[in-house]
């Protein structure tokens, strides 16, 4: 039986998504508590590979049992067993033997929130990047508009990246906020490694005045990975849902 999970996770304590041979990570997490509940190891595919630190509303996976189980009774029984880790699956349904986490999704949607603040973060801490300034809004909406589109992102791709190709079509990129709280909202069918951060660092460039929105779209066109701003932390990233 294929099922469909829906996972909540605060990607701190993790060297990111992918189960790696040393280090904890939120894929091996829930392999770990599908063992226990059935007694055998089963890959848990997610729709996106997140990096160390960074977090998620909506993670999607998908998981082969060999035996059925009611959805609800799963999702119960694998929280249960995922406990203390602060990884939760909010739901589990059943899938088509067909169905691919990765494969099949059409649109993935990731949140990136930043706070102005001169003041050290407390409760916040490893969940928002603060910025000790305040930001140009309108600035960097103007630039983010000059990043929707077809384009080659290869300024915005990390030097790691495994991506066949560095074009990619990004159907939203938005800024909203004010001069306290800042949020920048992504949406496109898939991104390059790091793509979403690399472009947040290098608004936020924008926004603290260093850069132009024009200097932003001049970047982009460059395809050159040295106009790229900072890369922001991942602390203030979320993967929000994924669309089928």
């Amino acid at each position: 039986m294929r099922y469909k999970l829906t996972i909540e996770y605060d990607g701190g304590p993790y060297q990111g998504w992918q189960r790696l041979a040393e280090g904890p990570s939120v894929q091996g997490a829930l392999e770990d508590a599908v063992e226990t509940l059935t007694g055998a190891r089963a890959d848990v595919v997610g729709a996106g590979r997140t990096d160390a630190g960074v977090h998620a509303y909506g993670q999607v996976a998908h998981v082969d049992i060999d035996r059925p189980f009611e959805p609800q009774r799963l999702c119960d029984a694998l929280n249960a067993h995922l406990r203390p880790h602060p990884i939760a699956v909010l739901k589990a349904e059943d899938a088509a033997a067909d169905f691919h986490a990765r494969f099949d999704a059409r649109r993935r949607v990731y949140l990136y929130n930043a706070i102005c603040r001169r003041a050290p973060l407390t409760l916040q801490r490893g969940f928002v990047w603060r910025v000790p300034r305040p930001l140009d809004i309108d600035a960097m909406s103007a630039a983010a508009e000059r990043l929707t589109g077809r384009h080659d992102f290869t300024t915005f791709r990390d030097s790691q990246c495994q991506a066949k190709s560095p074009v990619k079509t990004l159907d939203v990129a938005a800024v909203r906020g004010d001069a306290g709280r800042v949020s920048f909202s992504f949406e496109a069918q898939s991104f390059l490694h790091r793509q979403v951060r690399s472009m947040v660092g290098t608004l936020v460039e924008v926004g603290l005045g260093k850069m132009t929105p024009d200097e932003l779209a001049a970047a982009l066109a460059a395809a050159d990975r040295a106009r790229c701003g900072p890369v922001a932390p991942p602390d203030g990233l979320y993967l929000v849902r994924v669309d089928y």
